[in-house]
C-alpha cells in the first residue's frame, strides 16, 4: 500500500513541487487507486504528473467534505476525464465516494461561497456517485468511514460557516466530514480530509470499524490552526495514550498544534511528494 501527497500547504525540502492550501492524495492498494481529495485548483494534476502517477487511473475519488479546499479540483478533473474520452482513450469510469451532504450549498461568516462547485449530476455522468452516511468498504482493507460520530467534548463542536437545509441557512457542525482507514500489517493508516469531526473521534471511529486498535499512522489535516489551549492539550493527551507509530499532521493542523503535537506522538515532515509505504 502506498501514499502520496499531490497537494498540500507545503512542499518537501528540496522537491520541486508546488503547493496550495488544500489536500490532495494518492492512495494505491494493489490495482486499486483511490483519489482522495483534489486540493483547491487544477494543482494536483501537475504534481502527480512529476511523480509519475495519473489521477485518471483512479478508480474510486473519495471526498473527505464539501470544501472548496478539497472539491475545487473537481471541475479541472471532469474537464480531464472528458479531454481523455474525446482522444480516444480507455479508462475506468471512476466512482465517487462521499457523505449526503457533500454537495450541500456553504458559505462562510461573510457570506462568501466555500462549498463544492460541481453538481451531483455532473460527476454521475461519469461514474457512479455513492453518497453513505455509513461505512462503506471500498477494498479488503481500505473502508470510508462515513459520518462520524461526535466522541469528546473538547472537538468536533465549532460550526464553520453556514450550510443550506431544507430552505435554511443553519450553522454548519460538518456533518459531511470524514475520512478512510486503511489495513496494514503494522495497523490502521487512518486518512483525514480536514478533521472537522475531531481528529481523535475520527480515528476511534476508525478503530470501531475496523476491529483494529493498533494505529500505523494518521495522515491529513487536523483542523487545529484556530483551535482553543484546551483542545490542543487534551488532543496530545490522546495522542500520548494513543501511541500511534507514525503521525504525518498537515493542512490545517497549524504550528501551534504541531509544535505540540511533536511532544506527544512520533511527529514526520509531510509535503508535496512525500510517499508513504506500509506492508
Amino acid at each position: 500500500m502506498e501514499i502520496l501527497v499531490l497537494v498540500d500547504n507545503t512542499t518537501l525540502i528540496d522537491r520541486y513541487f508546488r503547493a496550495e492550501p488544500g489536500l490532495s492524495l494518492f492512495v494505491r492498494d494493489g490495482d486499486t487507486h483511490i483519489l482522495f481529495d483534489t486540493g483547491y485548483s487544477d494543482l494536483f494534476l501537475d504534481n502527480a504528473h512529476k511523480m509519475g502517477v495519473d489521477p485518471l487511473d483512479a478508480d474510486l475519488v473519495v471526498l473527505s467534505h464539501g470544501h472548496l479546499d478539497h472539491t475545487g479540483g473537481l471541475e479541472p478533473l471532469v474537464k480531464r476525464i472528458i479531454e481523455a474520452s474525446i482522444e480516444g482513450r480507455e479508462m475506468a469510469s471512476p466512482a465517487f465516494i462521499a457523505h449526503p451532504g457533500i454537495f450541500a450549498p456553504k458559505r462562510d461568516e461573510e457570506g462568501r461561497n466555500i462549498g463544492c462547485f460541481i453538481a451531483q449530476d455532473t460527476l454521475a455522468s461519469l461514474g457512479e456517485v455513492r453518497l453513505s452516511a455509513d461505512p462503506v468498504w471500498i477494498t479488503e482493507r481500505i473502508v470510508f468511514l462515513g459520518e462520524i460520530e461526535r466522541r469528546f467534548e473538547f472537538e468536533g463542536t465549532q460550526a464553520v460557516g453556514e450550510v443550506l437545509q431544507d430552505g435554511h441557512w443553519v450553522p454548519d457542525m460538518l456533518a459531511d466530514d470524514s475520512g478512510i482507514a486503511c489495513l496494514t500489517e503494522q495497523g490502521l493508516v487512518v486518512i483525514a480530509g480536514c478533521a472537522h469531526a475531531g481528529i481523535c473521534t475520527i480515528i476511534e471511529q476508525a478503530r470501531e470499524v475496523t476491529g483494529e486498535r493498533r494505529v500505523a499512522d494518521v495522515i491529513g489535516g487536523f483542523h487545529l490552526l484556530a483551535a482553543p489551549e484546551q483542545q490542543i492539550r487534551a488532543t496530545c493527551r490522546y495522542f500520548e495514550d494513543l501511541q500511534p507509530a507514525a503521525v504525518h499532521a498537515c493542512h490545517c493542523t497549524g504550528f501551534r498544534a504541531t509544535i505540540a503535537l511533536a511532544h506527544a506522538a512520533p511527529l514526520h515532515e509531510v509535503g508535496v511528494g512525500l510517499r508513504l509505504r506500509y506492508d
